[in-house]
């Protein structure tokens, strides 16, 4: 079986790396490995997330976190939030814990879970760079559950490419939600988000 960064428990060798990181004038510093989604770079369509989200409050799920980018970020930059940074891939949680200590965002924690099957309460946001690559069959049900654990009001936050499915995308969180909107297109990646 391959590994993928989305599997549960990656046997690839290590290779740590360290990124350097800046967003809104705040500086971070990121751990990462083999086996997980973007180990050499932020990716663009993280960065383009990040940029373009508000300012949050209340309950933050950073949804297939990976090494934590998003959620480490929103953390530091948001203190009044509390983050839950929620993955499937143990190897990627591990970073994302040590991120979060690293980069001082104490309003951070992690949760194994695959999809939302661990995930409890209500979330004011959730936020993800979906893991496209697992297929449409389980970014679509991530779609369809993430509506359940959102406040009334909240909001559902997503990066997609144009090329790797947004419009098709946006289409299921119609049904899902009655609702999406554009909000940004940049670099063949679209940030999309949906209202409950």
């Amino acid at each position: 079986m391959n590994d993928h960064y989305f599997s549960t428990d990656p046997k690839a060798a290590h290779q740590t790396a360290i990124i350097d990181y800046s967003l809104k004038g705040v500086n971070f510093r990121f751990r990462t490995d083999s086996g997980v989604f973007s180990r050499e770079k932020v990716d663009y369509g993280s960065n383009l997330l990040l940029k373009t989200l508000p300012n949050l409050q209340g309950e933050v799920l950073d949804m297939g976190c990976g090494y934590g980018v998003i959620g480490v970020s929103l953390a530091r930059l948001n203190r009044d939030c509390r983050v839950t940074m929620a993955d499937v891939n143990r190897r990627a949680l591990a970073l994302a814990l040590e991120n979060a200590r690293d980069n001082d965002a104490l309003n951070a924690q992690v949760i194994h879970s695959d999809g939302f099957s661990e995930i409890e309460g209500l979330f004011a946001t959730i936020v993800s760079n979906p893991p496209i690559r697992a297929g449409k069959k389980i970014i679509y049900q991530m779609f369809e559950d993430s509506h359940n654990f959102l406040e009334e009001g909240g909001h559902l936050w997503l990066v997609i490419q144009r090329k790797q499915g947004a419009p098709s995308a946006v289409r299921k969180l119609e049904s899902v939600y009655g609702n999406c909107t554009v909000v940004d297109k940049s670099g063949g990646y679209w940030i999309i988000r949906s209202q409950k």
